[in-house]
C-alpha cells in the first residue's frame, strides 16, 4: 500500500494528464464519429477522409482482404499503411461495433501522443511546467489564422460570440487559396485517425533512446532489440511516420557517439522486418515511393526566399522566433535533438514522396510537436525573470489564439448520418449473399455499398488511390468502358483479368451504363425498387 501511494505521488502529474488526455480524447473521437439506430453519425468535415477508411476497415471486418488489397481499388497490393485500420476490423469482427472499435484505438493513440508530448518534453527539459505548455502548444496552433478572422469578423461586443459560435476553420490552405495550412488543427487527428498513435509510438522511441544509461550495455541492447522490432511494424502503421523516424534516428546517430551500436542494432533489427512488408507493397507494379526535388512545399511556384520565409511565419507564428530562442539557450544535448527533429522540416520542404505536395504536412505536424516543447522552455526561461513575465502572457496569448479559433468548428460540426446493415438493405443483401472476396464492378464513387459490406470494388473515389500511387486514370476509363459496351467479349476479358464477381448498378450522374447490356447478358441477382440498386452476377455471363 505504501508503495502505491509513493508511486501515485511521485507520478501525479502524469496521471492527471492521462486521464485528462482521455476525457478530453474520448469526447474528440466520439464526437466526430457515433452510432445511433443503425446508422454511422460522421462528422461533414471527416465525410471525405472517412469515405476511405470505413471501406478499409470493414474490408477487415467482413470482407476476405488478406493478402491486403486496397478495397477501394481492386487487384494489386496494397499500397497504404493498413494496420490501424485492420486492427479496427478485427475488434469490429470480434463483437465490438464500429464507432466503438475505431474510436477506442483512437482515443489510446491521441492520449499516448499527449502523455508522450509531456514525458518528452520533461525529459530534455527536467521541467514539468514546460511538459504542460507542450500539451498546449499542440491543442492550440499558434499561426496567424486569427489576424485572417478579425479581417473577416472585426473585433467588436460581439467578437466572443463570433468566435464560439463559429463552424468554419479561419483558413484552409490550400484548399480555400489561403497561404495558411489546414493541417495545424486538430482536425488532421479526428480525419486521420491512425496519425496520433504513429507519432506517440515514435516519440515513445525516442524517448527510451533518451533514457538509456551507459552503465547498463546488457539492458540497453535488449531496449534496442525491442525499439528495432516495434520500428519495422511500424512501417505498416505510417510509412510516413516510418520514415521520419528513422531519419531521426540516423541524425541521432550522427550527434550521440556513445550511443551508435545501439541505434545501429535497433536500425537493422527495423530495416530486416521491414523488408518483406516493403517488397510486397512494391509486388504490385509501378513504385508507390518516388522521391522529387520539389521545394518550398506549399509555397507558391516560383516564390522568392522572402516569400518562402513569410509562408513559414504565417504558418508558424510566433514559433518562428520562439523555437530558434529555445534553440539558442538550450543545452547541448537538447540542441541536437532539435537538429535532429530539424530534419524533417528540411525534408518536407525539399522532396516529394507522394503524388501530391500536401502530403509533406505529416513532417511539418511532427517537426512542430518538438519545435512547440522549445518555444514552451523559451517562455519557461523569460518567466523565471519577473520582468518579462506581462510579454510572456501576451505570447501566451498569441501562440495558442488561432487553435482556440481553429477548435469551434470541430465542436459546432455537423454531423452527415450514414445507413449501415440493418438499415440498408442493399448492405445486408450483400453481407448475406456473396463471398467475403467479392470483387464487384462499381458505379457509385463515395460509401458503395459492396465497400461498406467489407467487399473489394473496382474503383472508388480516384483521389484516394491516386495518392497512393496507383493509375486510377487508366482504371476509371476502363470502368466507364465496361458500364457501357455492347462488346460481350471485351467485357468478359476485362472481368476475368480484375477477378470480378458483380456488377453493381447504382444511381449515378456522372456516367453512363448500358442497363440493357447487363439485363440481355447476365443474371440479375438483387434488385432494390426504393434504392435503384440492381446486381447483376458475372459468373454465369462471363464463363471460362
Amino acid at each position: 500500500m505504501k508503495n502505491l501511494k509513493r508511486l501515485l505521488k511521485k507520478y501525479d502529474v502524469e496521471l492527471i494528464i492521462f486521464f485528462l488526455a482521455l476525457a478530453f480524447s474520448t469526447w474528440l473521437m466520439f464526437s466526430t464519429f457515433s452510432y445511433q439506430n443503425g446508422e454511422m453519425q460522421i462528422a461533414s468535415k471527416a465525410w471525405s477522409d472517412f469515405a476511405s477508411h470505413i471501406p478499409l476497415i470493414r474490408s477487415f471486418s467482413f470482407g476476405d482482404n488478406f493478402p491486403p488489397e486496397y478495397p477501394l481499388f481492386s487487384g494489386p497490393p496494397i499500397r497504404y499503411h493498413f494496420l490501424f485500420y485492420a486492427l479496427v476490423g478485427l475488434l469490429e469482427k470480434g463483437g465490438l461495433r464500429i464507432d466503438f472499435a475505431l474510436n477506442i484505438l483512437s482515443i489510446l493513440g491521441f492520449s499516448l501522443l499527449i502523455l508522450m508530448i509531456y514525458l518528452f518534453s520533461k525529459e530534455i527539459f527536467k521541467s514539468k511546467a514546460v511538459g504542460i505548455l507542450s500539451i498546449i502548444f499542440f491543442l492550440f496552433n499558434g499561426s496567424l489564422g486569427f489576424i485572417k478572422f478579425f479581417s473577416a469578423f472585426p473585433l467588436s461586443k460581439n467578437s466572443l460570440f463570433e468566435i464560439i459560435s463559429n463552424n468554419k476553420f479561419i483558413s484552409f490552405g490550400p484548399y480555400d487559396g489561403s497561404i495558411i495550412s489546414a493541417f495545424w488543427n486538430l482536425n488532421i487527428y479526428t480525419n486521420q485517425r491512425h496519425l496520433a498513435l504513429s507519432y506517440g509510438l515514435s516519440l515513445l522511441l525516442i524517448y527510451l533512446f533518451l533514457k538509456y544509461k551507459e552503465d547498463e550495455k546488457k539492458e540497453n541492447i535488449k531496449k534496442s532489440v525491442f525499439i528495432g522490432i516495434v520500428l519495422g511494424f511500424s512501417f505498416i502503421l505510417n510509412m510516413s511516420v516510418f520514415l521520419m523516424t528513422v531519419v531521426i534516428f540516423f541524425s541521432m546517430f550522427l550527434f550521440f557517439g556513445k550511443k551508435r551500436i545501439y541505434i545501429f542494432t535497433a536500425l537493422i533489427i527495423g530495416g530486416l522486418i521491414t523488408l518483406p512488408q516493403y517488397l510486397y507493397i512494391q509486388s504490385g507494379g509501378n513504385s508507390s515511393f518516388q522521391i522529387f526535388l520539389y521545394f518550398g512545399y506549399l509555397v507558391s511556384r516560383g516564390s522568392n526566399f522572402f516569400e518562402f520565409i513569410n509562408y513559414w511565419f504565417q504558418n508558424l507564428g510566433l514559433h518562428f522566433f520562439l523555437i530558434p530562442l529555445g534553440f539558442f539557450i538550450a543545452s547541448k544535448n537538447n540542441k541536437k535533438i532539435l537538429i535532429s527533429f530539424f530534419s524533417l522540416f528540411l525534408i518536407g520542404n525539399l522532396f516529394q514522396f507522394s503524388p501530391e505536395i500536401a502530403a509533406n504536412h505529416k513532417f511539418f505536424n511532427y517537426f512542430i510537436i518538438i519545435g512547440s516543447m522549445f518555444s514552451a522552455y523559451a517562455l519557461y526561461f523569460l518567466w523565471k525573470k519577473i520582468v518579462f513575465r506581462p510579454l510572456v502572457l501576451i505570447l501566451f496569448f498569441l501562440l495558442i489564439f488561432s487553435g482556440i479559433i481553429d477548435f469551434f468548428p470541430i465542436k459546432n460540426d455537423t454531423k452527415i448520418a450514414l445507413s449501415d446493415y440493418p438499415v440498408n438493405k442493399d448492405i445486408v443483401w450483400i453481407m448475406q449473399n456473396t463471398k467475403p472476396n467479392s470483387v464487384f464492378l462499381n458505379t457509385q464513387y463515395l460509401y458503395d455499398n459492396a465497400s461498406l459490406a467489407g467487399r473489394k470494388i473496382f474503383l472508388g473515389w480516384p483521389y484516394f488511390a491516386w495518392s497512393q500511387g496507383y493509375d486510377t486514370n487508366s482504371r476509371d476509363e476502363l470502368r466507364k468502358t465496361m458500364l457501357n459496351t455492347k462488346d460481350l467479349n471485351y467485357f468478359c476479358k476485362n472481368v476475368r483479368q480484375n477477378n470480378l464477381s458483380y456488377a453493381e448498378l447504382s444511381p449515378t450522374e456522372d456516367i453512363t451504363v448500358n442497363k440493357d447490356f447487363f439485363e440481355k447478358k447476365f443474371i440479375s441477382v438483387y434488385k432494390n425498387s426504393q434504392t435503384d440498386v440492381s446486381i447483376y452476377s458475372l459468373s454465369v455471363g462471363c464463363k471460362k
